[in-house]
């Protein structure tokens, strides 16, 4: 994909080295055709680690994309140089006066609290209801797929007696959705979690469907309003180091954490972990942004509604 991107964002060269084609902004501005314009709300701490993994997964399809990164007014990150995201990031207070083909948000390390007790919970309510009417699609991940089931449909997270950790197998309950054109009947995904939605809530709703889940993991991709909002409760985009990382951080934390399951070889956290969800990730990436945002948005972008 001629994936636009400013022209020092550190996930270029980065991506570059994994043979991932992006192109800066200075080479996109030759192309004469109406590129697709994707937001990011990226709610990781890390946001360099956070950005790869999004750009990797958007780099794979003819459509040219711009895209761009949200901050939020009321949160202050504490683990990315305020330089970088002042050269890289808009204001939400910006970002709301446009429309956008498509919205990503991430996850974010606040399942512990309330939604009510998350300091920027105000700010990303309103990012949320703005997206319904400036958004063609969105694409929510991990916490931000459960936050905004809450808000929008009232569904309950519940804590796990245990951490949701590690790659598992999922199957799909409509394999004739567009989503999944081009899956295997199994696919694969990782998961990094303490919270869980459950099916029971989800089957009350009427405009939302169950789109794949895993007998290990639950409900892992759901869909409401006819496309135009995906809920991902795994993480699809997580690079092939990211769990491994996870799981050394805790060890050396003395927080308690299993290995990752189906992930090392043999289950030995010594040997490189077994890479099974890529080519799926990028598929689901690629039909997202084909079938849910390409195909449907309109061509003047200030029409959408």
């Amino acid at each position: 994909m001629p994936l636009t991107l400013p022209d020092k964002l550190p996930a270029i060269e980065l991506l570059k080295n994994e043979n991932i084609f992006v192109m800066n902004s200075t080479r996109a501005d030759l192309q004469d055709i109406r590129p697709l314009r994707i937001a990011c709300l990226n709610l990781m701490p890390i946001k360099v680690t956070t950005e790869t993994d999004i750009v990797r997964l958007l780099s794979n399809t003819p459509l040219q994309i711009e895209l761009e990164f949200i901050k939020l007014h009321s949160h202050k990150p504490t683990h990315t140089p305020i330089e970088h995201l002042m050269e890289f990031y808009i204001d939400f207070e910006e970002v709301k006066k446009h429309k956008y083909d498509g919205l990503i948000v991430t996850g974010a390390p606040v399942e512990h609290l309330e939604y009510d007790q998350v300091t920027y919970w105000g700010e990303v309510k309103e990012i949320f209801d703005w997206a319904r009417t400036n958004v063609t699609s969105t694409f929510f991940i991990c916490w931000a797929a459960q936050a905004a089931l809450y808000h929008y449909y009232g569904i309950k997270k519940y804590p796990l007696t245990k951490k949701m950790f590690g790659v598992f197998e999922h199957v799909t309950n409509d394999s004739q959705n567009p989503l999944f054109r081009g899956f295997d009947d199994v696919f694969y995904m990782p998961h990094s979690r303490h919270t869980e939605i459950r099916r029971e809530d989800i089957e009350r709703v009427e405009n939302l469907q169950i789109l794949a889940e895993s007998a290990d993991a639950g409900v892992s991709i759901v869909m409401g309003k006819d496309g135009r909002e995906i809920f991902i409760t795994g993480h699809a985009e997580y690079s092939p180091y990211t769990l491994d990382e996870e799981y050394k951080r805790d060890i050396s934390k003395g927080l308690p954490i299993d290995i990752p399951r189906n992930y090392y070889p043999q289950n030995n956290p010594n040997l490189s972990p077994l890479v099974r969800w890529r080519s799926h990730a990028n598929l689901l990436y690629t039909n997202w942004l084909n079938y849910f945002v390409y195909q449907v948005t309109p061509f003047d972008i200030n029409t959408i509604e």
